[in-house]
């Protein structure tokens, strides 16, 4: 995976209880497989499972 800290990406990914979201996400860090990032939705902070990402792609700041 390419993300890298301080990137604005989307993500599709499969949450604990099989439910599939699509999120968009400011990543802060990455390390042991897992992706800490802050929801833009909703402003939390969040954790992902690097193994749970589906799909990524990153988003301009211009498509904010």
């Amino acid at each position: 995976m390419h993300m890298r800290a301080g990137q604005t990406v989307e993500i599709v990914y499969i949450a604990k209880d099989e439910k599939i979201t699509q999120r968009r996400i400011e990543v802060k860090g990455i390390k042991d497989g897992r992706i800490r990032a802050t929801c833009l939705t909703t402003g939390a902070p969040r954790v992902f499972l690097v193994a749970n990402v589906l799909a990524w792609r990153p988003i301009s700041q211009a498509a904010g």
